[in-house]
């Protein structure tokens, strides 16, 4: 749609509507753009939003850089400056505006932009929202938008050229894999997303483009540029206030102000207007407020807030959708050190989640559909908080939206991870913008819980050697100018952004650290712990590690094989081939996950069995951790395992693949967050058996385990009425030693079996295994299954006569099943579903699908 097409049709339907106002009328440029690198000639289709890698592939320049090694084969492209430009009309009226500007949502990164030939712009920051009055510039009729985006690689080594010290950064910045000059590590000097630049779970694919939308904006005498609804006090009556920025180019008297709580006019006030910026604060109130939970604790109630400033023939008006809550980290001195946790609405709330990751290497693809997928796997699964890490971006307003709705809150970083930085003042004046922009951005979604500083800079300079290196192969000075650098960042810059437009929520410098400056501890503040995986220490150490908050923690698993499939070939199924290698990104990655597998299972009989028992394995340490965390509830108050998503195909710690795939490990994380579980605990004495649950009252129940063989006999029980505490943690039945040894010649064939009642309804059941999976004499379990389906779904109804362990339904399907890599006790009957997907018959799904389970992976005479 052309603008003088936008702006009649807006003209219209003022009329239709009997409206008179004037408004501030917008319109995206994302049509018509073409393409080239600069020393070329031939300009090509391109789209906007976009990057220049995928404008190549859409333009079959380039291979899919996602197969097999083709990633290797596009490192030159982000050697080149590229070269964009568009078209648009502005007709005679819209021409007569007292202001014409031009916005772009987001630019990656360095950029010089002409309008008409005229440069008006230049752009050196991703994060950024820039905006120019372009009224000079414009002209009646025909206008030529045209950008040049300069290499950030070029730009980078330009940079890292021109001071005399060297800035440490983790081997993340693959500077090898990119082949460049020197293998300089360039990507702190950009602000820019690092994991572009690599990262020890992604490719190295450093685009550049318009990777949101461009705005050109039209309008006269005044219009609103931000409005924040801050919240006052919340109890029988909520009080508010609304913060408004208004820009004005005439002064105007008696301008009315008008705030609407669901369409409902609350408030009116009166204010005069002076040239350029205005600032106002209006109180309000919301009289018998319904108040936003996080998900599970209730229902996520959200109030539309218009604010509306009218004058004579114009208005304009901002909306923002709130939840009305009170968000506190309670960081308070005890008997293990200090207290870090969260309250919401004044309830103590364990935090259960993930870190979030870009979804794609190249955001633009980023669809509606993919953030509603993540953050309903997220939902689905029990989360109430998701980490939004710091090497990649903040991310858009679809994400906090659907967070906001579905009681995600949200641990913010900025975007700093693992490396130092620059800290001369221009960076610095750019991050201060970047940090204001961003906080006015994402202010008034209610999910955001807590803006943190960096991620593991503070670790990586005091705890990995960092400091030392620099100041033995440098000098002191060297450090002290890096240091000061990070204290200028974190400990002022950030801190006070925080402080001027969001001071109601907490910042956190770094995580992990212990508090400002300190390093991370088990008794203070929040921590990452990479013993289990980088520190080869046995899952078992997660019962004994535990911190005040647990922030990050992980372990890899490779993708299923139809995620596989999609960028391999069958000469590649080797974890050690060339191609797997390459889809796997940490320096210790296949082996290590080899390694742990064959501490717990038998070696796997096959590549697609390997891939399998991998998810499993993912998946026993992953829930051994959160169940640990849970289980010391008056100690550790928070579980965000690493990661929950892919930005491409790839073994990592994710427990969802690119392709949306749920792991073992995502089926595995929503049995331990949910609201109440039974945890087994194996002391040196026994087995303690506890409760942890979530639900904010008391309740009474009944708790019994039992002693199975395979088959389903009942060797031994024991049983328990318990009074569970709300909001609580306790172990509630113990099983000495001495009592298991007198079945120990039974440990093979038999397991504990625990199941929790509440008012006759079973809502928790556990499984313990006495010895090592390995160990275990498991039988052929004899599933048989049945399909049937209805309108949307496939039924799979499944039977076992023997305990079956890792129940997988597999098979080239682009759905996830309703539940998978479960385990089925002996003679028990399970359904699970999944919507139809790709196989459109009944007969197809029949044919593709296959049951597997444990035994299959190493028995190869089984299957079904």
């Amino acid at each position: 749609m052309k603008l003088t097409q936008f702006f009649f049709i807006s003209a219209i339907l003022m009329l239709l509507t009997g409206c008179k106002e004037s408004i501030v009328k917008e319109m995206k440029l994302d049509q018509n753009w073409t393409f080239k690198k600069t020393n070329d000639t031939l300009w090509k289709n391109a789209t906007v939003p976009g990057t220049v890698h995928t404008d190549l592939l859409a333009n079959k320049d380039i291979e899919n850089p996602f197969y097999r090694l083709n990633e290797h084969d596009v490192q030159w492209i982000d050697k080149s400056d590229w070269e964009y430009k568009t078209s648009f009309e502005v007709s005679k009226e819209d021409f007569s505006k007292e202001n014409i500007e031009l916005e772009f949502l987001g630019i990656d990164t360095y950029s010089k932009v002409f309008l008409n030939n005229q440069e008006i712009m230049t752009s050196d920051n991703m994060f950024r929202r820039y905006t120019i009055n372009c009224k000079p510039y414009v002209k009646e009729g025909k206008n030529e938008l045209r950008v040049i985006l300069e290499s950030p690689i070029k730009k980078g080594i330009e940079k890292y050229d021109a001071i005399d010290y060297e800035i440490t950064v983790s081997d993340n910045d693959l500077a090898k894999i990119g082949k460049v000059e020197g293998e300089k590590k360039v990507s702190i000097f950009s602000r820019k997303a690092g994991y572009h630049f690599g990262w020890d779970w992604g490719p190295r694919l450093v685009s550049s483009g318009i990777w949101r939308s461009v705005i050109l904006r039209s309008w006269d005498n005044f219009k609103v540029d931000d409005v924040f609804i801050r919240q006052k006090n919340i109890g029988e009556t909520a009080q508010l206030s609304a913060e408004i920025e208004i820009n004005s180019s005439k002064e105007i008297e008696k301008s009315v102000f008008e705030i609407f709580v669901n369409d409902t006019l609350v408030k009116t006030e009166e204010k005069s207007l002076v040239i350029n910026k205005n600032t106002f604060t209006i109180p309000f109130e919301i009289k018998n407020p319904k108040l936003w939970w996080p998900n599970g604790m209730g229902k996520q109630h959200l109030y539309d807030v218009k604010v509306k400033i009218s004058h004579k023939n114009h208005s304009d008006a901002k909306s923002h959708q709130i939840g009305i809550r009170t968000i506190e980290l309670i960081r308070e001195k005890d008997s293990i050190g200090s207290s870090f946790y969260f309250t919401v609405n004044g309830k103590p709330t364990f935090m259960k989640g993930a870190n979030y990751i870009p979804q794609d290497i190249f955001l633009p693809r980023v669809k509606q559909s993919n953030y509603e997928h993540i953050l309903n796997s997220a939902k689905d699964a029990n989360m109430n908080m998701i980490r939004v890490w710091g090497g990649g971006v903040y991310e858009n307003k679809t994400f906090y939206d659907l967070c906001d709705k579905k009681g995600l809150l949200v641990w913010q970083d900025f975007m700093f991870a693992c490396a130092m930085y620059p800290g001369d003042d221009d960076f610095l004046e750019s991050v201060k913008q970047e940090a204001i922009d961003n906080i006015k951005r994402l202010r008034n979604h209610t999910s955001i819980a807590l803006w943190c500083g960096n991620n593991e800079v503070l670790s990586a300079w005091e705890r990995w050697g960092w400091k030392q290196q620099v100041t033995k192969e440098q000098s002191e000075k060297a450090a002290n100018t890096i240091w000061k650098a990070y204290t200028d960042i974190f400990h002022k810059v950030l801190p006070e952004a925080v402080k001027g437009y969001d001071s109601d929520r907490e910042y956190w410098a770094s995580s992990p650290s212990s508090e400002l400056g300190v390093p991370e501890s088990h008794t203070d503040g929040d921590a990452h712990y990479w013993g289990v995986w980088w520190g080869k220490e046995p899952f078992e150490n997660y019962n004994v590690k535990i911190p005040r908050f647990m922030s990050e923690f992980g372990f890899q698993s490779f993708p299923e094989l139809a995620t596989v499939n999609k960028y391999t070939i069958p000469e590649d199924h080797d974890i050690f081939s060339e191609v797997m290698k390459s889809h796997q990104r940490s320096s210790i990655g296949n082996g290590t996950i080899e390694e742990y597998m064959l501490r717990h299972y038998k070696k796997p009989k096959d590549f697609a069995s390997f891939l399998h028992v991998s998810h499993l394995l993912q998946a026993y340490g992953i829930t051994t951790g959160i169940e640990a965390h849970r289980k010391n509830r008056y100690r550790c108050m928070g579980s965000l395992y690493w990661q929950i998503n892919d930005c491409w195909p790839v073994a990592s710690w994710s427990s969802i693949d690119y392709y949306g795939k749920w792991k073992a490990l995502h089926y595995g994380v929503k049995k331990s967050f949910e609201k109440t579980i039974v945890s087994f605990d194996k002391k040196e004495n026994g087995v303690n058996v506890f409760i942890a649950t979530d639900d904010l009252a008391n309740q009474k129940g009944e708790l019994k385990v039992d002693l199975l063989s395979f088959d389903g006999e009942v060797i031994t029980s024991w049983n328990e009425s318990v009074e569970i505490k709300a909001n609580a943690s306790k172990s509630y039945l113990s099983i000495l030693k001495e009592k298991l040894e007198e079945f120990s010649s039974q440990w093979k064939t038999a397991y504990l079996s625990a199941s929790l009642k509440v008012g006759g309804t079973t809502i928790a059941k556990k499984q313990h295994y006495l010895v090592p999976f390995k160990t275990l004499d498991l039988p052929e379990p004899e599933i048989t299954f049945n399909v049937s389906e209805n309108d949307t779904e496939y039924i799979v109804s499944l039977k076992t006569k023997k305990l079956a362990i890792g129940v997988f339904a597999s098979g080239n399907f682009d759905e996830n099943f309703s539940d998978n890599y479960f385990t089925m006790e002996p003679n028990t009957e399970k359904t699970i579903t999944i919507q139809k997907g790709n196989f459109k018959t009944l007969a197809d799904f029949k044919k593709e699908l296959k049951v597997s389970s444990l035994v299959d992976t190493y028995n190869p005479e089984v299957s079904y």
